[in-house]
């Protein structure tokens, strides 16, 4: 159906960055934004920019963002012309679309029958297959009885992938490479899919150990018009979510390039679409198999603009009041290259964890695109996704847009939450990604990084040069005796600290049993090793701290007086002793499923219970042999962080000493 009235009144869906990004685009454009919010999101940014905000609900995405008909009852109450729904929450949901369209309101993307075609999984295969398009072996079947389902993943083979058919986003998803882990794994995807999706069908296919995930944009209008505006590269992934996405997709000969573009359009003018699509393919060995395809915006797309010059927001709003697209395909023009790091609240280090919490501090670097919903004085709930922000850099070659991402990274200030910058940092500089060798399969790494040597006593010297920090050492510009004058500086590199003394002599700098010639300018360090010249160059890192490259690496440092302290400097004391009394919970969340009881014996590496914690399921195992002795919750019960879910009482001693347990 082809709307042409204007629209003036938009109603926005969803929340976080994505509200505040079409908050952007429609302000530009005239239209008057309506905001939704839950309990948790009172106070958040999407609810202050928009022009009018209404509540929604609790706080629990089953009993706000999720309800189609508490959405609705508000797009009728406000005089909402059009409902944009982001992505995620009900973005992919074909009877809300189908509801939207009943009610009189424009729904922002395709057609509910296409949502529902595309949404479906298994059906979606079929749709490929015939139309030609090349597909993964496995299974797409409707009959779901568990004894099916073992059979075909037998002949299918492992390794494994077993998806939700209704899911997206990483979730409901999980890898099998032994038959005999097959049906837990198969438990697991079901009731995360139940949770998230309202559907626990699933389906199988194999699994590929060297492939790159690559899509392709498409954009189609009402008038029969369909066009692709390139790829991106979402390959590097943890637990199947995108980290880090470019565009366009490097190494793809233009030929290979052009066939999946093409096989795009072909894909969506099979479902008779209209909006803003992707088709997702893996690559491997110059082949291509459709993975399948998200009926909405990604959140990715940003790339996509950079390269293209167009606002893809402002696209799905002119095709859905009924004009044409802006461009054809032979328009299409791409410029550079542009690059995406998702900026979490999670621990790393604690594999890779969900974290929640305030920001009291939140300093954007310059020269980035930065997509976000919190600021300063903000909180990431517990109750949602983790993402804090998106950050794009766009550049003439994709060694620039790289550079220029890890620079913007180097001088993020954000705290006390803990958050994944480190890691986004290391994998713009990691030799294997700049050389396009990583795929889905890549190991990130996630070790901390030894600060190389030479950081310090060039930290020292440029803190102690421009008298950086309270100690009277560092409030002079050196402290001279004689010829000889001993710089010297607290130093705070990542989580550690030192405090160095340099002795200079004529010009020279003692470091390591030597005295190296060097060199201090206003924005780098010269040194003179083994017969020639080195620069390291310095820049602000905003609030006192500094960022130095050395050894092809940027590394952020400060005076050992800074306030803004790592997320991980605290007191463990506390949960130490708490944990003495058996499993705790690693973050906030639902306990989905008990899988002990009282009196159980458990081996280590047990698992003891499932948590759902921002659409994700994790489950957390017992760290040593043991027995249990009392459960301190239930089946749908929220817990905190840091509460006792599982006591545990010594299996052999009978003397109540307790054990721990630790998420996986």
């Amino acid at each position: 159906m082809t709307h042409q009235a204007p629209i003036k009144r938009l109603l926005i869906a969803n929340r976080g960055e994505i509200a505040v990004r079409i908050i952007k685009t429609a302000r530009r454009l005239g239209i008057h934004t309506i905001a939704l919010y839950s309990d948790a999101d009172a106070c958040a940014m999407h609810v202050r920019e928009a022009d009018e905000a209404w509540h929604l609900g609790p706080s629990p995405a089953r009993e706000s963002y999720l309800d189609a008909g508490k959405v609705l009852r508000i797009a009728q109450e406000s005089r909402a012309d059009a409902i944009h729904p982001g992505y995620g929450f009900l973005s992919e949901n074909g009877d809300f679309a189908i509801a939207c369209e009943q009610h009189g309101v424009r729904f922002i993307g395709p057609s509910g029958a296409a949502i529902l075609a595309m949404g479906d999984k298994s059906g979606a295969k079929a749709l490929m297959l015939a139309a030609g398009v090349p597909v993964l072996p496995g299974y797409h079947g409707t009959d779901q009885h568990h004894a099916v389902l073992n059979e075909q993943a037998s002949q299918a083979g492992f390794p494994l992938l077993i998806k939700a058919t209704c899911g997206g986003g990483g979730k409901g998803m999980r890898r099998v490479d032994r038959l005999e882990d097959f049906d837990e794994a198969l438990a697991a995807v079901k009731r995360e899919a139940l949770a998230a999706f309202n559907d626990d069908s699933v389906l199988l296919e194999r699994y590929l150990t060297r492939a790159r995930h690559v899509e392709v944009q498409i954009f189609a209008d009402s008038l029969g018009n369909a066009i692709y505006l390139g790829d991106r590269d979402c390959s590097l992934q943890r637990r199947h979510q995108k980290v880090i996405e470019e565009a366009p997709a490097p190494d793809i000969p233009a030929p290979l390039r052009r066939a999946m573009g093409e096989a795009a359009v072909a894909a969506a003018r099979a479902v008779g679409y209209v909006g803003a699509g992707t088709i997702e393919f893996l690559l491997c060995e110059g082949a291509f198999f459709f993975m399948e395809m998200n009926t909405r915006l990604q959140v990715e797309h940003p790339v996509t603009e950079c390269v293209t010059g167009q606002d893809l927001v402002a696209w799905q709003l002119a095709v859905a009041q009924g004009k044409p697209l802006p461009l054809t395909q032979e328009e299409v023009v791409q410029s550079g290259h542009a690059v995406e790091a998702r900026l979490y609240a999670e621990d790393v280090g604690a594999g890779f964890l969900p974290a929640s919490g305030p920001i009291d501090w939140l300093h954007w670097p310059a020269g980035l695109r930065i997509d976000t919903g919190v600021t300063a004085g903000d909180d990431v709930s517990p109750y949602y996704d983790p993402m804090i922000a998106k950050l794009i850099a766009h550049g003439q070659s994709r060694a620039e847009a790289f550079s220029r991402l890890a620079d913007g990274l180097a001088a993020l200030e954000i705290g006390p939450l803990v958050h994944n910058g480190p890691l986004l940092l290391r994998l713009c500089q990691e030799p294997e990604v700049l050389a396009m060798g990583h795929h889905t399969q890549w190991p990130i790494p996630t070790e901390p990084l030894t600060t190389p040597a030479l950081a310090w006593p060039l930290a020292t010297l440029w803190l102690a040069s421009r008298g950086t920090g309270p100690s009277p050492w560092q409030q002079a510009p050196g402290f001279r005796l004689g010829h000889t004058r001993r710089w010297t500086a607290a130093v705070r590199i990542a989580e550690e600290s030192r405090t160095l003394s340099l002795l200079e002599h004529e010009g020279r700098i003692g470091w390591q049993g030597e005295f190296i010639p060097y060199e201090l300018d206003a924005d780098h360090i010269r040194l003179l090793q083994e017969g020639r010249w080195q620069r390291y160059p310095v820049q602000n890192g905003g609030t006192g701290a500094f960022i130095l490259r050395v050894d092809d690496r940027l590394v952020r440092f400060g005076a050992d007086d800074q306030p803004h302290h790592s997320p991980h400097d605290h007191d463990h004391s506390g949960g130490a002793m708490a944990s003495l009394q058996g499993a705790l919970a690693p973050m906030h969340g639902i306990v989905v499923a008990l899988l002990v009881e009282v009196g159980q014996r458990v081996r280590k590496g047990q698992p003891l219970l499932v948590l759902e914690a921002m659409k994700m399921e994790h489950s957390l195992k017992a760290e040593r042999d043991g027995i249990v002795e009392r459960l301190c919750c239930k089946v749908g019960e929220q817990v905190s962080q840091g509460c006792v879910l599982v006591h545990f009482a010594d299996p052999t001693s009978g003397t109540g000493e307790h054990k721990e347990a630790n998420a996986s």
